[in-house]
Parts: C-alpha cells; sequence; structure tokens
C-alpha cells in the first residue's frame, strides 16, 4: 500500500501529467453536470415515467451509456453513442469504399478528412435519434409536462436543436480529452456515465438483500466476490495475448569511430485473444432491436410471442441468440480489424521471419490460421461475458440494474478504459523516470 501511495504521489511530481489529468478531471464534471439539465420546456418534476421506463429492458441499457441523461430528458440524452454508431459507420464503410481506403492509407491528413465525415455522419444520425427521441416522450410523458404545450412545432424543433448540440459539445469534450487530457476521451465519457449509474445500482441491491431481508448480507458478500471474480476475468480477457516469435536478419551498422553488430534480435508479434474488443456485442445489440421492431408491426399472437421473447433481456432465447451472434461478429470484426497480410509484408520489408515460416504469403496464412485459433475460444469467452447478467438474475435473483454490472457491454468498457487509462499515465510515469503504478515509484536515475 505504501509504495502505492509513493507512485501516485509521483503523479503528481509531473507537471504536465498532472495538468492533463486536472483538465480531464474537469471535462468529466462539466459532460456529468451537463447530462442533469432538463430540456427546456420539460417539467423535470414529472419525469417518473421516463425514469420507470429506463429500470429495465433496452431503456436500462441506454440510460446507463448515457449516464442516466436518457431518463433525465437531459441535453445530453443521446449522449456519445450517435458518434460511436458514425465511427462504427464509418468504419465498416472503409471495407467497401475505395476513397475511404485511400483515406486510410494516408497518414495523418487521411485521418483528419475521416474524423471529418465521421463529425457530419454523427450529425445526420443525431437528426435522426433526436425526432425520436422526443416522440418517445409525448407517447411517456403526461401532456402537462410540457410547458410549451403538448405537441408545440416550438417544443419539438428547439429540443431536436438542443439534442443535436448536446451531442456535439460531448464528441468535443471528448476530442479534447484526447487532445489535452490522457487520452482516450470517447471512451472515458461512456464509462464515467456507466460508473455513474453503480452506486444507485448497488444501493438497490443492499436494500433488498439486507433491509428487506431478502438472502441477508452473507449473500450480498457472495454477490460482491463473484463481481470482483468476473472483473478479473475481464481483465485476463482484454489483457490476453498469443506471442508470435519473430527473428530479424542480421545486419551491419557502420560509424566513424566504431562498426556495431546488431544480428539475430529476436522480438515476437502480440496477437490478441480479443482482438476485436467489446465491438462484437454492440454489433449483436443492434441486431437485437431488429426482431422486437418487425414483430411489433404485427399484431398476431405469434408476432406478439417474438416481441415478448426479445424484449425480455435476460431471457433464455433472447441471450442465447445474443451469444450467437457475439460468436459470429467476433470472427467477422477481427478478419476485417486484423490485416495478416499488411502484417506479413510489414515483416518481410523489415527483415524479419517467422522461424519455420516462409515469408510472404506462407506467413500471412500462418497469421491468420493462429488467429483464427485464438479467436474462438476469445468468442466463447466474450459471449459468456456478455450474458453473465442474466445468469445471475436466473440463478441467484439479483436486481437488474446491479446485475448489469456483471458482464455485457458495460463491464468490458470499464475494465478495458480502466486499463488504457493506467497505460497513459505510465507512460509519462516511465519517461520521467519513475517506475509505472504497479512497481515501486521510486525516482529512476536517468542513464546518460
Amino acid at each position: 500500500m505504501k509504495k502505492f501511495i509513493e507512485s501516485i504521489s509521483n503523479v503528481w511530481k509531473i507537471e504536465e501529467l498532472k495538468n492533463r489529468i486536472l483538465i480531464t478531471l474537469g471535462l468529466l464534471l462539466v459532460y456529468r453536470f451537463g447530462a442533469q439539465v432538463t430540456l427546456p420546456g420539460i417539467d423535470a418534476t414529472q419525469l417518473g415515467n421516463l425514469a420507470g421506463q429506463t429500470k429495465e429492458g433496452i431503456g436500462s441499457i441506454l440510460d446507463m451509456f448515457t449516464g442516466g441523461a436518457f431518463s433525465q430528458a437531459s441535453v445530453f440524452a443521446l449522449g456519445i453513442m450517435p458518434y460511436i454508431s458514425a465511427s462504427i459507420v464509418v468504419q465498416l464503410m472503409g471495407i467497401a469504399i475505395p476513397y475511404l481506403q485511400k483515406l486510410q492509407s494516408d497518414g495523418e491528413s487521411g485521418r483528419k478528412k475521416i474524423n471529418q465525415i465521421t463529425r457530419w455522419l454523427t450529425i445526420g444520425i443525431t437528426l435522426v435519434q433526436g425526432p425520436t427521441y422526443i416522440y418517445n416522450l409525448y407517447r411517456t410523458l403526461p401532456s402537462n409536462a410540457f410547458l410549451l404545450g403538448f405537441n408545440s412545432f416550438e417544443f419539438l424543433f428547439s429540443s431536436v436543436v438542443i439534442l443535436v448540440t448536446g451531442t456535439i459539445f460531448a464528441m468535443w469534450l471528448g476530442e479534447k480529452i484526447t487532445d489535452k487530457g490522457i487520452g482516450n476521451g470517447i471512451s472515458l465519457l461512456i464509462m464515467v456515465g456507466i460508473l455513474a449509474r453503480l452506486p444507485q445500482a448497488f444501493i438497490q441491491e443492499f436494500t433488498t438483500r439486507v433491509t428487506n431481508n431478502n438472502g441477508g448480507p452473507m449473500l450480498l458478500v457472495i454477490e460482491i466476490i463473484i463481481w470482483l471474480l468476473v472483473i478479473i476475468c475481464c481483465v485476463l480477457l482484454v489483457m490476453a495475448i498469443r506471442k508470435i516469435p519473430v527473428q530479424y536478419a542480421r545486419r551491419t551498422t557502420s560509424g566513424d569511430f566504431e562498426q556495431d553488430m546488431l544480428g539475430g534480435n529476436r522480438q515476437w508479434i502480440p496477437l490478441k485473444l480479443n482482438a476485436s474488443g467489446v465491438m462484437p456485442i454492440i454489433f449483436a445489440q443492434a441486431i437485437m432491436f431488429i426482431p422486437a421492431a418487425l414483430a411489433g408491426l404485427s399484431k398476431s399472437d405469434a408476432s406478439q410471442s417474438i416481441v415478448g421473447a426479445f424484449s425480455n433481456m435476460f431471457g433464455f432465447w433472447y441471450n442465447f441468440v445474443f451469444a450467437t451472434l457475439i460468436i459470429v461478429f467476433t470472427f467477422f470484426y477481427t478478419a476485417i480489424t486484423v490485416p495478416t497480410n499488411k502484417m506479413s509484408d510489414d515483416l518481410k520489408r523489415s527483415g524479419g521471419f517467422i522461424p519455420g515460416i516462409r515469408p510472404g504469403v506462407e506467413t500471412s496464412d500462418y497469421l491468420d490460421k493462429v488467429m483464427s485459433l485464438i479467436t474462438f475460444p476469445g468468442s466463447l469467452f466474450l459471449a459468456l461475458i456478455a450474458v453473465f447478467p442474466a445468469i445471475v438474475v436466473s440463478v441467484m435473483d439479483v436486481q437488474q440494474s446491479w446485475a448489469m454490472f456483471f458482464g455485457g457491454t458495460s463491464l468490458i468498457i470499464m475494465v478495458g478504459v480502466a486499463i488504457d487509462t493506467m497505460q497513459q499515465i505510465n507512460s509519462y510515469l516511465l519517461n520521467k523516470h519513475y517506475d509505472g503504478l504497479m512497481k515501486s515509484g521510486k525516482n529512476r536515475k536517468a542513464v546518460a
């Protein structure tokens, strides 16, 4: 514990890192403050029906990713999710559209143009989602909750403009955290929104178990232990890699006074067990909205049974289909994001090779084979974590709001962003000759 405190104190000794952390915390505070500001023209005291809509099911997921802004009818009600959707669309379109492929290979200039395209697409998506959200308010809230009048054009127009502006402002905050803060701005906004729901969810579970005497404190302790074990498993899933050994040919470099022989340098290529991250869960979650939406257009008994099955996030058939889609999308997303052909070409150009494997096509095939082999258990593990909330609800009768933190998108995001943030801070400490957060924190002596 003493070493950890010393490591934290070293963070504040680095002026640049301290300023970046303070900027990050300040911008996150602005985002959380905005999430509590209700849209003008809505009576904030009559949001009970909207809050009830987000206690379970799909509404709870939307409210979690916006940090409660969705249920507050906030100016940040749409959160940063339109930007995430736009980023996914642009990334997938980059596979099929030659212009985007060219931009991806143009370096920094291409990246700036892709970012600009993503921003404009974000505005387009928000212009569609904004009126949809207002329509949901019309259906959910009582008519006297609208201070400017029910179905008034003034309220509709101003609210859509504010929702679009709120999403753009949240996007700007994320980019500023990335540029001026400690990085991963968009991911940090999502993580903070998820963490904002954690205390309330735990208090509800504590009240149910202890105050209402439904299992007692011992069962609550068991739940916390299981939760910590699941977090450890998520950490292992995020950080697990397969090391592919690489051998570099011997080469000679000449200098004015000496000749160094650099030969036989052995390194390795890290292939992640879960190279696709949380994206398969996001894709699968989006697909799961479709059956219930299509079946809702029909009033037949069969359609209503489909609506019931796919509206229950903790039901068997929902999670069975959900897990299957996650496994499929894990292979799909890994195939389009891990360029084994490019890895093979880069390795060949740098004079490297995998022992026992010929450079070129054989290396590419070998990397693709290894990637497929490690992706299969990774996809199964990811699917298990995704459906684990449904397991704890059915087995241990856990409150649904608390169960959402036992797995799924929320837990993977929290673990992944936390690890990335720690690595960012670690890099600053190591560059300033301090040990990382996981070490002693003792000041290193610079090597001349």
